[in-house]
């Protein structure tokens, strides 16, 4: 995908916040499809500076090419140097635009908001419900579940000393922070071929081994191996309890072997 890419060809431009690519910005993406023809190109122009982020840049260039997106432009575009024959936006986004270009020499088509029980899905509410650890809420505003993307970092092996050896997420400091606890989730570590793993991911400040900062741990299942340096998608599916702050070390292991066989009943896998 071409990303601040300016020449002759045609295209149909999405414009909107898309600060956390949800059903809403999926809406009008696929609304915008319709009017490509042969020789158009389908066209993002990405108006948001929410932080901290639902979606990093890296993850929406990522959707955005699995959704057909052929170029992907940031707020400061210049729309007049674009060869534009269309813009589709979602109602109350007529302002904005007339605030970066002057839209009246072409055609825009405006959208409705795209609800949910209603309620119009928005942002701020499903950086809300992974504030609150509610991870089912925001799948389905967002049409996938939260996820964040960074790289595997070393940390200090005290989960392998556990017996649960897992995966330290470095680069990650943009997403908003999940709610301290431990979650069900999947891990895609990125390659050539892409390779998928159950885990069970441990967000927050660790505070029965006295902790200071906020840190995502996954504990894959069925994995054996080294993930240094790899590139991993961490997906949070489901909240299983909150953040404790346990009583020792052996009360915590007790605690990490019956989050295991939790996840295991649940994904219908055996339960050791």
């Amino acid at each position: 995908m071409k990303i601040d890419h300016m020449d002759d060809q045609p295209i149909i431009l999405v414009a909107g916040k898309f600060d956390g690519l949800h059903r809403g910005h999926q809406q009008l993406i696929q609304q915008a499809k319709s009017y490509v023809t042969s020789g158009d190109q389908l066209a993002v122009w990405d108006l948001s500076d929410e932080q901290p982020v639902i979606t990093s840049l890296d993850d929406k260039l990522r959707i955005l090419e699995g959704l057909g997106t052929d170029r992907y432009y940031y707020s400061d575009v210049q729309v007049q140097k674009l060869h534009c024959k269309r813009i589709v936006i979602e109602e109350d986004m007529e302002q904005v635009l007339a605030n970066h270009c002057d839209p009246h020499h072409l055609p825009v088509t405006i959208l409705p908001h795209t609800t949910l029980n209603h309620e119009r899905i928005h942002a701020a509410d499903i950086q809300a419900f992974v504030q609150k650890g509610q991870m089912e809420a925001a799948q389905a505003h967002l049409g996938r579940p939260f996820q964040t993307t960074g790289t595997v970092v070393r940390g200090d092996a005290l989960g392998r000393q556990l017996g649960f050896p897992t995966l330290n997420l470095g680069g990650i400091e943009e997403y908003a922070e999940p709610k301290p606890g431990v979650y069900l989730g999947i891990v895609e570590v990125h390659g050539e071929t892409p390779a998928y793993y159950y885990t069970l991911i441990s967000a927050g400040y660790r505070p029965t081994v006295n902790g200071q900062t906020f840190k995502v741990e996954a504990y894959l299942m069925n994995f054996s191996g080294d993930l240094y340096g790899e590139k991993v998608t961490v997906s949070y599916l489901r909240h299983m309890r909150d953040e404790e702050n346990f009583d020792g070390i052996n009360v915590l292991v007790e605690q990490m072997k019956q989050d295991e066989r939790d996840a295991r009943a649940i994904l219908g896998m055996p339960v050791i």
